[in-house]
């Protein structure tokens, strides 16, 4: 008896411990280039009050071949002529699980294109895959970004 009662409060606090000490995506990431493997720029990811995630723009890197932009030209309203430092690039993502993040939205600025946005983190926290899509998400792009803070 003493066996399975020490047994069922092993796995209740296995269960309890990857719950409590489960990151979440806030903090600053360093986003990567799918083409290139080239840093872009950084985002800070912050939880609303309404607990869904959304992603302020905070640098554009330069990078060879490439001037960064000032003004979000292209974007979609409300996104129009606002500068690209400080634009809301994600908003509305929300948490699925420990590690996943769906039914977000993303701003690419330099396409001006808005995609439908999931999200799943790396089980050390390290790193954001995230999927920007049309539709379904098989039609879409892939990034792996690195936590920086």
């Amino acid at each position: 008896m003493k066996n399975t009662v020490n047994w069922i409060a092993a796995c209740l606090l296995t269960c309890l411990s990857s719950t409590i000490f489960a990151q979440d995506i806030t903090g600053s990431w360093q986003s990567i280039d799918d083409k290139t493997g080239s840093p872009k720029g950084i985002v800070e990811i912050k939880k609303d009050q309404n607990g869904t995630y959304y992603g302020i723009i905070t640098k554009v890197t330069p990078r060879v071949g490439y001037q960064p932009k000032e003004i979000c030209v292209n974007c979609p309203a409300p996104y129009t002529n606002k500068p690209i430092l400080g634009l809301k690039a994600i908003t509305n993502l929300k948490r699925i699980n420990d590690y996943e993040y769906e039914n977000g939205k993303i701003l690419d600025p330099n396409s001006g294109r808005l995609y439908s946005l999931k999200a799943k983190l790396s089980q050390n926290g390290s790193k954001l895959n995230i999927r920007g899509y049309y539709g379904f998400s098989t039609i879409g792009r892939s990034q792996t970004w690195i936590r920086i803070n």
